[in-house]
């Protein structure tokens, strides 16, 4: 079975125990040690499989081994390697440079976007008597001394997420559209449930928008994949001594009190649970009765995981829909009352008028 590492890590914590004869196949995202010896541990083998979209569409392949650095591996056949420095000349091994990939796989180009393609796809130095090409991915890579090939992250500011290439300068220009925003910056991080999820760090004019307003106005803007998953409100951003914004002194979302919330605390035994459950859920310290999940930053990955852990914890038999038709604890809770105990029943991504769900596997 093939999906991506959010995926897995989705069926996981739904309480998924594994198939001894299954082979486990991850791409699409990064894959994280503590992942990969989750998946090893419920499998025969998992593999490790690399190649972006340009390359119609695996490049590399590596098998995963207990206790070693996580690698994208060899090329499958038909395809070629190269790390590369700025001139285009390969660099030793351990040392990091540019992957660019060769072979029958490479797509012919961009639709309609010559200077695009010309940029990336670039003529094949290494064999100037046969017509090909290299794809410039734009990934750090470098060789392992078995051979293997380790990928490092991002040479630009590009982000992958869930399959999606996101560009966060397209997302802080959209959000600096907003009247009472004066300055933003969006980065990845990566939460307490592992997850990588873009949040916005904004500095307002006079004072800061509400949740909803703010999400209502950057949905009409962006595709749903773009939008941060939480916002920070800062008085000023933290600078370098070069004046340059100082990224890693950014305060991760769980630091800072959530912007906007109903602060109801917990009423009964049901109330406290679920928002325990939101709190691990969504990475927040603190959630009000009244608060909406994903006005919070939640999507259907987060709703389908807090539908795990609510059955688990109350032992009830909740549908998944009850979290999109209720969105706060206070109205959760009530259905959670009413639920039949029993063991969990399997997740049924529903779909609703106001917010469109879409779960892939």
């Amino acid at each position: 079975m093939q999906a991506t590492p959010t995926t897995w890590r989705l069926l996981i914590e739904s309480g998924w125990a594994g198939k001894q004869d299954l082979r486990i196949l991850c791409g699409g995202e990064a894959l994280s040690r503590s992942l990969a010896d989750a998946l090893l541990a419920r499998a025969s083998e998992g593999w490790n499989f690399y190649g972006p979209t340009e390359t119609t569409i695996w490049s590399t392949a590596w098998k995963v081994i207990p206790d070693a650095p996580i690698a994208i591996g060899r090329p499958l056949a038909n395809t070629h390697l190269y790390i590369l420095d700025d001139q285009l000349q390969p660099v030793p091994i351990g040392v990091s440079g540019e992957l660019h990939i060769g072979g029958l796989g490479l797509a012919r180009g961009y639709l309609q976007c010559p200077e695009l393609t010309a940029e990336k796809f670039i003529a094949n130095p290494f064999s100037p008597d046969v017509p090909g090409r290299l794809y410039k991915t734009g990934d750090w890579a470098r060789y392992q001394p078995d051979g293997t090939v380790e990928c490092l992250g991002r040479i630009d500011q590009q982000v992958k997420i869930r399959g999606f290439r996101i560009e966060p300068g397209e997302i802080e220009a959209a959000l600096r559209q907003h009247e009472e925003i004066a300055n933003a910056l969006v980065t990845a991080r990566v939460d307490a449930s592992g997850e990588k999820r873009l949040v916005g760090y904004l500095v307002t004019r006079d004072g800061p928008p509400s949740l909803g307003e703010l999400r209502e106005f950057i949905r009409a803007k962006l595709p749903a994949y773009m939008v941060p998953t939480h916002f920070v409100m800062m008085k000023d951003f933290p600078l370098t001594p070069n004046g340059k914004i100082d990224v890693r002194q950014l305060p991760a979302p769980e630091e800072m009190a959530a912007i906007s919330l109903r602060n109801v605390a917990p009423r009964d035994e049901h109330e406290r649970a679920l928002g325990e459950i939101w709190q691990e859920v969504l990475a927040l310290r603190q959630i009000g009765m009244e608060d909406d999940f994903f006005e919070l930053g939640a999507d259907s990955l987060s709703a389908t995981r807090a539908f795990a852990r609510i059955n688990r914890r109350l032992g009830i038999n909740l549908p998944l829909r009850a979290i999109f038709e209720n969105p706060t604890v206070a109205r959760l809770a009530v259905v959670a009352r009413n639920a039949e105990p029993g063991s969990p029943s399997r997740p049924v991504m529903t779909r609703r008028r106001t917010r469109a769900v879409k779960l892939s596997l």
